[in-house]
């Protein structure tokens, strides 16, 4: 059987593209062009406008397919693995990768046991082998102390879960031309054991955590729940959102939606300020990725410094009123 070409799993939301959808045809440019194939993004929802299925062949992809049905307007693991199964089985890819995102954490695991198939999850690079055309997926290993490089050589597709924020979106291309085509799924695709009830969205912030661009988190040496108005203050005049470790939000501090590392989100901000957290390596392997990182610890040997590329070692309550007063000053004398 000949498998052949790369596809990306775009989200939706009520209609709307992701930007992981984005960041993802990056990702899939570049293997696509190794491999001196076909690149296809597949999106499934309800009421996606052809001006956003345009977006993902303006942003790299050569072939959309656009699977829509009320049913698929939120997202249920059974009806989307088995949409996600019969394309898979009817045009044979030979590399399908998601963004380790919820969604993605979720069905393509339970796509890969479908179609029997192999999966490496959170991986922080993709390359393709230029000897045998495999699917070289790098992701962190024991809590991230390491990069382990994997392969799939045999099943097919080669799937794998790659960080969101771990590569920038291509930049538009006005002149790029592409398919789209529209599927209706069959009607027994749909069905599964799960009924969608209601949304209900995470209030307690503007910007949700993995979408920030800047985190200010805190852990255990925050102290309780009302010390965390300190950071909800410093997130505010950086226009970024406030985190937390699961320590933290174990106590009931913070809600579990902030919660970072193994068992919350992985996020990638291009800044992270850790605050009274010690840095095990569950939490490391939620945000070692961030582009800059500032601790904040009183114990110099706190394992949070190993990572850190800028440290401070003191009293978070003698630091942080200090640090919000500055960055307000600074915006004030702009």
């Amino acid at each position: 059987m000949d498998w052949s070409g790369i596809w990306t799993l775009a989200e939706q939301k009520e209609g709307k593209l992701h930007a992981v959808s984005f960041e993802l045809l990056a990702r899939g440019r570049s293997l696509a062009d190794q491999r001196a194939c076909e690149l296809c993004a597949v999106v499934l929802g309800d009421k996606i406008s052809d001006e956003s299925l345009n977006e993902l062949v303006l942003h790299g992809a050569d072939r959309v397919f656009a699977v829509q049905d009320p049913a698929l307007a939120h997202f249920l693991v059974e009806p989307y693995a088995a949409v996600l199964k019969h394309l898979v089985e009817s045009h044979h890819p030979e590399v399908f990768i998601a963004a380790a995102t919820t969604l993605g954490r979720t069905v393509m695991p339970y796509l890969s046991v479908k179609v029997h198939a192999g999966l490496t999850a959170d991986c922080t690079g993709l390359e393709i082998d230029p000897e045998t055309g495999h699917l070289w997926q790098t992701r962190p290993a024991i809590g991230g102390n390491i990069l382990a490089t994997i392969k799939t050589p045999s099943a097919r597709p080669q799937m794998a879960t790659v960080r969101p924020k771990s590569s920038r979106p291509l930049p538009r291309d006005a002149q790029r031309k592409g398919e789209i085509i529209k599927i209706t799924p069959p009607p027994e695709l749909l069905k599964g054991r799960m009924v969608f009830e209601a949304f209900v969205p995470d209030n307690t912030q503007t910007i949700p955590i993995e979408d920030s661009d800047i985190i200010v988190a805190g852990g255990s040496g925050m102290k309780g729940a009302d010390n965390f108005a300190l950071l909800e203050r410093l997130a505010e005049a950086l226009k970024g959102s406030v985190g937390a470790s699961r320590p933290a939000v174990d106590r009931g501090w913070q809600p579990y939606p902030r919660q970072i590392g193994l068992s919350g989100k992985t996020v990638s901000p291009r800044l992270y300020i850790a605050c009274g957290i010690s840095g095990s390596i569950q939490h490391l392997a939620g945000m070692q990725t961030a582009e800059t990182i500032v601790a904040i610890n009183t114990d110099p040997a706190a394992q949070i410094f190993q990572v850190a590329d800028f440290g401070i070692v003191g009293s978070l309550f003698d630091v942080l009123p200090e640090l919000i007063e500055k960055i307000k000053a600074s915006g004030e004398s702009r």
